[in-house]
């Protein structure tokens, strides 16, 4: 049985530790003393060196007892704003926060659930292969501890990732890749009281170009959204420059390229209405995941939820994830449902319920 007292309190423990983006090492030194006590083998990778972080991935290697194909588990140590000051509350069976500061359930509740699970499998005796965790840095931030993962630290191909919304058994099979948006706008600066009509007004260039767009919503697949607006200055001088950074997701990666050529060619329109000019810059920043029908690591999960008596539901998403980054690289990933709810908000909680079924789950699944 996974020992309810024992995971709650853990988890408790770390929403305690404040670890934004770029500033997990609290986290990592807590995380570190917990694998040292148990004797894991444990190995820091430099991603923190390339996206400023104070740290980086930790990955830890806990030996097999039996032969077998290894497999990880992952989540992240990061979380979103404001996750300083977190003192989680225990009410009617779930775990929120006093009101002030997210949980801090997306992603330490999928962190909890891993060591409990081995610990579990550790208390029985159970046989295992090689297991690997993988705790990673700022995933809410661009993912860029997926990104800058030191891939000899691990040699296998399966990955599952804690850190989606939806009950445990819940198992994400697709979701899309996402392209960030930068435009410019150029006009021609002018004085507005004396010769308005000898300038051009970049906002007028830029509200041009975002009326015509397609924008929230466009599709079953794909969704596009502005983020920022920034420009302008006194109201006596007509706007030279006006700058919209953007993003467009979709999980089929010809219906994303639709949108980003149909917003660039929003502003090209726009830019010649009014006589001014514009520079659209696009990037990918990670790539669509689609879990093949035939998974092997689909099935095992099927099975091990029927055992546990658990609803097994294959799900798409609308956001990204490290299981979108480990995909791209060559993994076998795919991500559960851990029952975090509300996530991003201060109204974020997780049922205890959540807690020890996903741990079970980790745990059938680490069992084969």
């Amino acid at each position: 049985m996974i020992n309810e007292e024992r995971i709650l309190n853990l988890f408790m423990n770390m929403v305690r530790i404040g670890s934004p983006s770029l500033e997990e090492k609290n986290m990592a030194v807590f995380l570190r003393g917990l694998m040292e006590q148990k004797g894991y083998e444990i190995h820091e990778d430099c991603a923190g060196d390339f996206c400023g972080g104070n740290t980086g991935n930790l990955v830890v290697r806990i030996p097999g007892t039996c032969k077998g194909t290894p497999i990880a588990f992952s989540a992240h140590m990061d979380c979103v704003p404001p996750c300083m000051g977190v003192e989680p509350v225990v009410a009617d069976g779930r775990v929120c926060s006093a009101g002030e500061t997210v949980l801090g359930g997306d992603d330490k509740a999928g962190i909890a659930m891993m060591i409990e699970a081995m610990a579990h499998i550790e208390e029985e005796g159970i046989a295992h292969p090689d297991v690997y965790f993988i705790f990673s840095i700022c995933e809410e931030a661009g993912m860029h501890g997926a990104k800058n993962l030191d891939s000899s630290l691990l040699p296998l191909k399966d990955v599952v990732i804690l850190d989606a919304s939806g009950v445990p058994g819940c198992v994400v099979v697709e979701a899309p890749a996402k392209a960030v948006i930068r435009m410019v706008f150029k006009g021609k600066a002018s004085h507005a009281g004396i010769v308005p009509e000898a300038g051009i007004c970049a906002i007028r260039i830029a509200a041009e170009a975002v009326s015509a767009m397609k924008l929230l919503r466009i599709d079953e697949k794909t969704t596009a959204n502005l983020g920022k607006i920034e420009g302008g200055g006194a109201t006596n001088i007509v706007t030279d420059t006006v700058t919209l950074t953007a993003e467009a997701r979709s999980s089929r990666d010809e219906l994303l390229q639709d949108q980003i050529e149909h917003m660039r060619s929003c502003c090209a329109a726009a830019a010649e209405k009014f006589g001014g000019e514009y520079v659209f810059e696009s990037a990918i920043s990670y790539p669509s995941l689609h879990v093949p029908d035939d998974s092997p690591m689909l099935r095992r999960i099927e099975l091990c939820c029927n055992r546990l008596g658990l609803e097994f539901r294959c799900i798409p998403t609308g956001g990204g994830s490290d299981a979108n980054v480990l995909y791209g690289r060559g993994y076998s990933a795919v991500t559960l449902g851990i029952g975090m709810t509300k996530v991003h908000t201060c109204d974020e909680y997780i049922e205890l319920k959540s807690l020890t079924d996903c741990a079970a789950l980790v745990a059938e699944i680490i069992k084969g």
